[in-house]
């Protein structure tokens, strides 16, 4: 016990050094190449803090465990938005996240939506034929995210890196160097940091006598989570909104394209293997976005509270779903 908790306390030292590091550089990176805050945010940084869950679920196929993996994926994406909202609101930032000054994202968030709504129904289905080693759905989930990657990039609002007329192509110069040394540096901490992390929750929530699956969804994914709160913090203190928008709906997407590599990795069909019970926990995320996009996409008018929710009922929507969740843990 003693020695997890160590662990545990130590692990997350490291992960928030190098989270704000990398979110640093990734600042950096966006303003040096000319490929903005959205896109580098969604892809770039959503990549790296996704590392964990991508090291911590393939360990756990391989054990045979695609409960728990499963859990951490769709886990941590409900537990990202958790994040975002918790932070938006408490003030971080002028910019709300789930209001109508972020209405750029609101595609971003539909993107990870989508993908997220194909698990749920692949979790529930078994997943489809299999070929080249891995089920319909999963070669699916790739395909949709490079067309939603695409869609992002033609979408994304470059007005902060210049003008219309003289927007810059994307480029590499001498000055990216240092600012890509972080970001790899960085993102290799994270790599071996995170499963440590992630294996000191899983050791403190056995102890309760949870289930696997209950405790990929929270305990695991909080644990996994740990890059995205500390970039999204770091992003907002920078005064970058759209960096930290971009990570935690980029991350959510991009969770959902693990899929695949532990489709390949586990002995059999991957989705025919977990419980009907994750398409819980997908109907979580994707009631949790849509009530975010909702107030993206929404214009508030006076005396229309409920027509623009605020991050303090996204979070209390969350937290009732996690309590759905544990009442129906024995599913």
């Amino acid at each position: 016990m003693t020695e997890a908790l160590a662990v545990f306390f130590v692990s997350g030292l490291a992960i928030l050094a190098a989270g704000t590091v990398l979110t640093r550089c990734a600042d950096k990176i966006a303003e040096l190449s000319g490929l903005g805050r959205v896109l580098v945010g969604s892809v770039f940084l959503a990549g790296a803090t996704s590392l964990p869950e991508l090291s911590v679920d393939l360990s756990a196929v391989r054990q045979g465990n695609p409960d728990l993996a499963a859990g951490d994926l769709l886990g941590s994406s409900l537990m990202n938005l958790l994040i975002l909202a918790v932070v938006d609101a408490a003030g971080f930032s002028p910019r709300r996240a789930f209001g109508a000054d972020s209405r750029q994202h609101a595609l971003s968030a539909l993107h990870a939506l989508f993908l997220t709504a194909w698990v749920g129904l692949a979790a529930v289905s078994g997943g489809g034929p299999e070929f080249l080693g891995a089920g319909a759905f999963s070669w699916s989930l790739l395909a949709v995210y490079l067309v939603g990657l695409r869609l992002t990039w033609l979408d994304q609002d470059l007005e902060d890196i210049a003008p219309e007329s003289t927007r810059p192509k994307p480029r590499f110069t001498r000055a990216l160097v240092r600012p890509i040394l972080g970001y790899l540096a960085s993102a290799a901490v994270i790599l071996f940091t995170a499963p440590r992390l992630a294996e000191a929750a899983e050791r403190l929530a056995a102890l309760s006598g949870l289930g696997q699956t209950f405790v990929g969804t929270t305990a695991l994914a909080l644990a996994t989570s740990l890059p995205e709160l500390v970039a999204t913090i770091t992003a907002l203190r920078l005064g970058a909104p759209d960096l930290a928008l971009g990570n935690i709906f980029g991350s959510n997407a991009f969770n959902m394209v693990l899929f695949l590599p532990l489709d390949w990795a586990f002995p059999g069909p991957f989705f025919a293997a977990v419980r009907p019970y994750h398409a819980l926990t997908a109907f979580a995320v994707i009631s949790a976005t849509a009530l975010g996009v909702a107030g993206q996409v929404l214009k508030p008018r006076k005396n229309r509270w409920f027509m623009a929710p605020s991050a303090g009922m996204i979070a209390l929507l969350i937290l009732g779903l996690l309590w759905m969740l544990y009442r129906a843990r024995g599913v």
